[in-house]
């Protein structure tokens, strides 16, 4: 390497530490300093991730108090726009969780202008799609004000405009839960808000909720209501069998005696939607009817592998990636139940965590990927207990590695190559990150060492929390060192895996931008970047 390209490296190092604020910087929770996102991204940032769980440097409460500010701000400033991001990010099943967009709509009806909850009222129905969902808007605004005639004009509308056979599985399907201390049924929203409607078929099924009664018999639209009465009284298996497949019965509806009966839970597969599938896996496992060489297990495996199935259900990646952990694992994280996994259920699901991205084609551009390992990487994810940001950013890693020209480098004991290649299994990958031991993060570290190697690279792609603190250049300006010495107009891609204020992605620059880490639409963000 030239003299003169050390030289560079040495005096930025020198006069432009991470220890120091550059404009436009503030200080970190790591003690370092980061550029701060501006209110909106925080929102997108909380939409994705959430904050329950806090991260390694700031408490849950805090992080809880801090994107609640901001999302405050930016209801007060465009609720539309608000309240638009919260409907778009759920509708495209893009967030592993509904819970944060429900907060939005719910704070925005509670606490927002007059504009906001107008707004909210007439989103609530997009973001809370299911009776779960409702409940847990109850909960959420129900702790933050009375209930007026908006909210309940709101609630009221839910029952009132949802089809009579939809609503009729939303009563049979989600009957209670409990949220803020306050156990929620259909009924008690009902009568919160004061349900009227001018279609019989649905009264009656509004009715069967209140009081547990109501002439649906004959009903088609109601029919579900009309099999989960028989099921509570079926005197045997095989006459709960004939039900299920009579009224398509979830397993929500079943009897408790009949929640460990194989034949009772074979004879819902056929009709089990993915996320149901995906969830009851070690279930299925744990009672005999998914076992190494089944029927069921053959059939489990090909909707797992079935690309149109994963899409029509929605399916989150992450959810797919912890449930996954869990199978593998053979026992719940507390302890509850044990199973043997079965190996191609778990071969089967890690392809399913792909077929849960949208296809994303090469960009034929050479990717740097750095990945953080560090200690504040070992923060438990948001809504996902036992597993932590840096597995999810291997998984994160591992979907661009399937399809870019890349190299794969870790923050680890020096800056060194990742544990894990192109095609190894998701649980292996993550398995070995986390073993890794850590230094303190330096993100510039993937672009002084292109530089210091004469490596040419379009695209660095960090996968970190932004908590970057080390007394070397800022990794804005190692890049533009970058550019100049080799020049190639490099981009730096920083995907964000905690919910926090702080990005190492100078907004003021176009060639880098800040994305959220397991956001359904990450590889397709950062390919049309990568491309532009």
């Amino acid at each position: 390497m030239p003299i003169q390209y050390l030289h560079d490296i040495l005096r930025a190092r020198r006069d432009s530490p991470q220890s120091k604020p550059e404009p436009g910087q503030v200080a970190n929770s790591g003690s370092g300093f980061s550029f701060e996102v501006d209110d909106f991204m925080r929102l997108q940032r909380f939409l994705i991730l959430g904050c329950e769980g806090g991260s390694y440097y700031a408490g849950e409460h805090d992080l809880a108090q801090e994107n609640t500010e901001a999302i405050e701000r930016c209801l007060a400033a465009d609720p539309e726009r608000a309240i638009g991001m919260a409907v778009a990010i759920s509708e495209a099943a893009r967030a592993p969780k509904n819970d944060p967009a429900i907060y939005v709509i719910a704070l925005a009806m509670g606490k927002g202008s007059e504009a906001a909850r107008q707004a909210a009222a007439k989103a609530m129905p997009r973001v809370c799609r299911t009776g779960t969902h409702l409940f847990t808007f109850a909960g959420f605004v129900d702790s933050m004000r009375g209930w007026g005639s908006l909210l309940r004009e709101a609630v009221a509308g839910w029952y009132a405009g949802m089809p009579a056979e939809k609503l009729a599985l939303q009563l049979v399907k989600y009957r209670t839960r409990t949220v803020g201390g306050r156990t929620w049924t259909h009924g008690n929203l009902i009568r919160l808000s004061h349900v009227k409607t001018d279609d019989p078929v649905r009264n009656a099924a509004i009715r069967w909720a209140v009081k547990g009664e109501a002439d649906i018999a004959g009903q088609d639209p109601l029919a579900i209501i009309e099999g989960f009465e028989a099921a509570q009284q079926a005197a045997s298996a095989r006459e709960l069998i004939g039900l299920i497949e009579r009224y398509r019965l979830p397993h929500e509806a079943l009897p408790t005696r009949y929640r460990n009966d194989p034949m009772v839970w074979e004879a819902m597969l056929p009709s089990m939607p993915a996320g149901a599938l995906i969830r009851n896996l070690s279930t299925m496992t744990r009672i005999g009817l998914v076992s190494g060489s089944s029927e069921a297990t053959r059939f489990v495996v090909g909707r797992l592998w079935d690309a149109e199935f994963i899409r029509k259900g929605r399916i989150h990646p992450m959810n797919v990636l912890f449930q996954m952990k869990v199978y593998a694992q053979g026992h719940g994280n507390k302890g509850r139940g044990k199973w043997t996994p079965v190996e191609s259920i778990v071969n089967a699901m890690d392809s399913a965590f792909y077929l849960a991205f949208p296809n994303v084609e090469s960009t034929g551009k050479r990717f740097l990927i750095g990945l953080d390992v560090s200690g504040s990487m070992q923060v438990g994810l948001s809504g996902f207990s036992n597993f932590q940001a840096r597995e999810a950013a291997c998984a994160q890693a591992l979907v661009t590695m399937q399809t870019e020209d890349h190299e794969a480098m870790c923050f680890s004991s020096g800056f060194v190559p990742a544990p894990f290649r192109r095609g190894d299994k998701l649980l292996h990958a993550m398995n070995r990150v986390s073993g890794l031991p850590f230094m303190r993060t330096d993100c510039s570290l993937p672009i002084t060492w292109a530089l210091e190697n004469r490596k040419a690279f379009d695209v660095f792609l960090v996968l970190t929390d932004s908590e970057t603190n080390c007394n070397s250049i800022a990794p804005h300006l190692a890049l533009q060192r970058y550019r100049e010495a080799l020049h190639i107009p490099a981009k730096l891609v920083v995907v964000a895996m905690v919910s926090n204020r702080f990005t190492i992605a100078n907004p003021n620059d176009a060639g880098m931008l800040d994305v959220v880490g397991f956001d359904a639409a990450t590889p397709q963000v950062i390919a049309d970047f990568a491309r532009a």
